[in-house]
């Protein structure tokens, strides 16, 4: 029996574009899921399933990236006349390594310092902002029946002319008269065109948000308004007011796992109970005569972005606590979002660590609806997770309580570990 033979290197490189292609649409498929908002909410548990999908997925391409090593140079080799080919899979395998890399990190950032999660992200999507429409593009302008002769507008120069009856060469009565542009490069401009239209804009808000130096929960772009009416409007202490280090720096995202609340100072209450000797139950105007102080810490979030620098003014956790009387049989405390939907929880212990604050001001201005106001927590040693955003209630507990997120597959040990 005679020896299988092996593929030629046009069958190898072609099984590899092809396994390539199918791999990228996966990751674009998944990727997108991950990132939209709106998702969160409704996928559940299965939201935690489709990012392991994702990273496995992306380590499959360093897989194929391996595999393509030894055939490179030839390949290489068979495009030394070809510069645009060059440049093309130049751009190809720099984009799929940076994803590779980025996401390396990403998928490993309990064991990096946060700035090397927060740099892997805007690399990330950065690269996913020009890969996918590139990755349209190069597919639609290749598909194969813009290579088919037959349905070329323009002729190959190679074909033999027609002879006119005086013995010279002219044209065809068949044939059509040149166009100034063949099929192939009006259906490149045109998508190229149409991608553009339809990715630049928020590409270029991204890139604003993204690269800002200042910015986050206290923050409002310019013409918007906070949702939120809750009048007065607290008044910041003189350490708030100066914003201590010059302000927040980087940019929270909105995630929301229910439509985004409203509130107002008229039906507004803030509630403590539970395990307590002295429930409490404050109206607006008496939670912000509670005494508040400043402090300046990082703000990290599970999925790899952070904000260094954030001046929050607020509560300290353990003295609403104090305040209230702890039970002994008290273990845990549990958080309440003014959603109706979200919850968390912190042990006693955890509860009890004196950078833990029921913000009311972010930078010196009062928390944007977007960002958890009027009221979140923050809890600067763990991911944001914890920090529950539209917080209006505290009930002391005697029982582990799992989270939402925690229920939907997050790890319950939250802490930052870098």
């Amino acid at each position: 029996m005679s020896e299988r033979k092996k593929p030629g290197l046009g069958k190898q490189l072609t099984d590899l574009h092809r396994w390539n292609a199918w791999l990228v649409v996966a990751l674009a498929v998944t990727g997108l899921v991950l990132s939209w908002g709106a998702a969160r909410g409704w996928l559940g548990e299965g939201r935690v399933w489709i990012k392991q999908i994702h990273i496995y997925v992306g380590l499959v391409t360093g897989v194929l990236l391996a595999l393509y090593g030894p055939l490179m140079r030839r390949h290489v080799k068979q495009l030394r006349k070809r510069p645009r080919q060059r440049g093309n899979l130049a751009f190809v395998i720099a984009l799929l390594a940076g994803w590779l890399l980025s996401g390396i990190v990403l998928w490993q950032f309990r064991h990096l310092p946060p700035r090397w999660a927060n740099n892997a992200l805007v690399v990330h999507d950065l690269l996913t902002w020009v890969g996918l429409p590139y990755a349209a593009y190069h597919s639609v302008t290749r598909m194969r029946w813009m290579r088919k002769p037959e349905r070329r507008t323009v002729r190959a120069d190679t074909e033999e002319p027609a002879v006119s009856g005086s013995g010279r060469p002219g044209l065809h009565p068949a044939a059509s008269p040149q166009m100034w542009m063949s099929r192939k490069q009006f259906v490149r401009w045109s998508v190229g065109i149409a991608l553009t239209a339809a990715v630049a804009p928020s590409f270029f808000k991204w890139l604003g948000n993204s690269f800002a130096g200042a910015g986050g929960s206290g923050s409002i772009e310019a013409g918007e308004s906070d949702p939120n009416r809750m009048l007065p409007a607290p008044e910041p202490l003189p350490e708030s007011r100066q914003v201590v280090g010059g302000g927040a720096q980087g940019r929270f995202r909105v995630y929301t796992v229910t439509p985004l609340p409203k509130f107002d100072s008229g039906t507004w209450r803030f509630t403590l109970d539970g395990l307590v000797e002295r429930p409490a139950d404050w109206s607006w105007e008496q939670f912000l005569a509670l005494k508040r102080r400043v402090q300046v810490s990082d703000f990290h979030c599970v999925t790899g972005w952070s904000v260094y620098g954030n001046t929050w003014e607020g509560i300290p956790l353990v003295q609403l606590l104090n305040v209230a009387g702890v039970k002994p049989e008290a273990r845990f405390v549990k958080f309440y979002s003014g959603d109706g939907e979200y919850t968390d929880a912190l042990s006693l212990e955890q509860a009890g660590m004196d950078d833990v604050l029921v913000a009311v001001l972010h930078d010196g201005k009062p928390i944007h609806r977007d960002y958890g106001g009027p009221v979140r927590l923050i809890v600067p040693k763990m991911y944001a997770y914890k920090s529950v955003k539209w917080l209006d209630r505290i009930e002391l507990i005697d029982r582990p309580h799992t989270g939402y997120w925690e229920e939907r597959g997050y790890d319950n040990d939250a802490w930052v570990r870098a």
